[in-house]
């Protein structure tokens, strides 16, 4: 979080400005958080318009979640560097320019880069908001306001797949990113009015060489995911250099990291056991979290045959789900030990995913909204414990840097979830496929016999080609299944790491 060194520093506004400016910044965050989950339910119709795959699609997601990664870390910098309320609202307006484009987008490619961008303006507006919403209020009001502020992070996801759904169905899915110019013109012209700029803070200075290896590495890294299926993996030349630069641009900036005078990443962070324990949570968090969302949307939409409109309602009360935990355990954030509520809350996903991994066609919408909200409320009550004890054992002057890496961190997980989860789907279903085909003879004793043996009738095209369909959706079925099985898996195999958590002091 970025704030001004002194209370004073602050400009003061009157009251009607101060309200002016908290609906503009909470509306901002919306946008940014909105914009995380509002395309899930619509990417099968965007598919089909734009020509894609199932992983190709899936670039909308992860080209977004990565832009905004990367772009996390530079905003103290160029906060110092152009001003904070000027770089905010140069935000805000490049975040809905680039959304009329991804609206107008033709081409998958189009619609890639113009997320990109969308990710890269949107990067600055949560750290600037939050640090907004800190400075113009005064001590003892602090409190509600970063509540207040926090709704705009809650609602923008339990928003997103209902409004995603909707906008789709009446109207279509270039309105999912349409939606935001309203809203940002709104926000952008209330600050324009009422935010002034606060007085000059010190320079940050930027270890530029570390931030470019580490952002060339993630993004080479990001193309093996998504281009690997498409490309049958290490097979292809793009794909095996492309991994080399991964390699070469992660090894560079840790060397840098363990050279640099004043690197990007203190090694001071790596010495502290509660900060890397809690890295490696916040990204199995992150990867469990959006990718269930990526990989439920088309699972609702086709091979259980829902509306649009539908797939979104059933996955709104997941966020209700989190918003309400975040809220609980809020209050009982030194009260209850952090261990104790980050446990229950794992334990709650492990259950949630393990529960889907059983899910068929016949499942009823019932059990998926239920066990939405269960895994909702489960990530909800880590989430909150956790971002207090990333700071627990940290000492003042490496907090903002820790703020910076936990938010890429968790992006990095999200992104990484989606496109290795939408990778493996595909590679499990032509396994899968293959397996199931390999028993399914015309002397198989289930089709020789009755209306079943007329309509899958191997020797004729007309049944070969119904056999081979219903092989095939057996075969996504099982895949949806092994996917939540290895999320399940991953989770429950990083909850022994909250066993070593270190406490802060007064903190249980």
């Amino acid at each position: 979080m970025l704030m001004t060194d002194t209370d004073q520093a602050a400009p003061a506004y009157g009251r009607v400005s101060m309200v002016i400016i908290t609906s503009c910044a909470v509306l901002a965050t919306m946008i940014q958080a909105l914009d995380s989950t509002i395309a899930n339910v619509a990417l099968p119709y965007m598919q089909g318009s734009l020509a894609a795959s199932q992983d190709e699609i899936n670039w909308v997601l992860t080209s977004y979640i990565v832009a905004s990664a990367i772009m996390t870390a530079p905003t103290g910098f160029l906060s110092s560097r152009f001003g904070r309320s000027r770089l905010y609202i140069a935000s805000i307006i490049g975040f809905t320019t680039a959304s009329v484009l991804c609206g107008m987008a033709r081409s998958l490619d189009q619609i890639v880069i113009f997320r990109l961008l969308q990710g890269c303006a949107g990067a600055a507006l949560v750290p600037i908001s939050q640090s907004i919403m800190y400075d113009i209020y005064p001590r003892e009001k602090r409190g509600q306001a970063m509540s207040l502020w926090g709704m705009g992070v809650q609602i923008g996801p339990v928003l997103g797949p209902v409004l995603g759904g909707w906008l789709t169905a009446d109207y279509n899915w270039r309105w999912v990113f349409y939606v935001n110019v309203p809203i940002g013109v709104l926000a952008a012209a209330g600050l324009l009015l009422c935010l002034r700029e606060p007085p000059g803070s010190r320079a940050i200075r930027m270890d530029w060489i570390g931030f470019a290896a580490l952002s060339i590495g993630i993004a080479a890294l990001q193309l093996v995911l998504d281009r690997g299926e498409e490309l049958d993996w290490f097979s292809s030349g793009e794909i095996i250099t492309e991994a080399c630069v991964a390699g070469l641009g992660l090894y560079l900036f840790f060397v840098q990291s363990a050279t640099a005078r004043k690197p990007f990443l203190s090694p001071r962070l790596l010495r502290d056991r509660n900060f890397v324990i809690s890295m490696i949570l916040v990204f199995i968090l992150g990867l469990t979290l959006f990718a269930s969302l990526a990989l439920l949307a088309p699972f609702l939409q086709k091979l259980l045959f829902y509306p649009v409109l539908t797939a979104g309602i059933a996955l709104a009360p997941r966020g209700f789900g989190t918003m309400t935990a975040m809220l609980i355990s809020g209050y009982l954030v030194g009260r209850v030990s952090l261990r104790l509520l980050i446990t229950i809350g794992f334990a709650m996903n492990v259950w949630s995913l393990d529960a889907t991994m059983y899910w068929t066609p016949d499942v009823s919408e019932q059990a998926i909204i239920l066990i939405g909200i269960i895994q909702g409320f489960g990530i909800g009550l880590v989430f909150t414990p956790l971002s207090t004890i990333v700071y627990a054992t940290l000492p003042l002057e490496l907090r903002t840097e820790a703020a910076g890496v936990y938010s890429l961190v968790r992006n990095l997980g999200s992104a990484i979830g989606i496109a290795g989860t939408g990778a493996l789907l595909q590679i499990s279903i032509q396994i899968n496929h293959q397996t199931l085909a390999a028993y399914v003879t015309p002397f198989s004793r289930g089709i020789q016999y009755g209306t079943v043996g007329r309509f899958w009738n191997p020797a004729s095209s007309a049944g070969a080609l119904a056999l081979n369909e219903e092989i095939t959706r057996q075969a996504t079925i099982i895949a949806y299944e092994n996917e939540f099985r290895l999320m399940m898996l991953l989770t429950l195999a990083v909850m022994p790491l909250v066993l070593f958590i270190r406490p802060a002091a007064g903190s249980r």
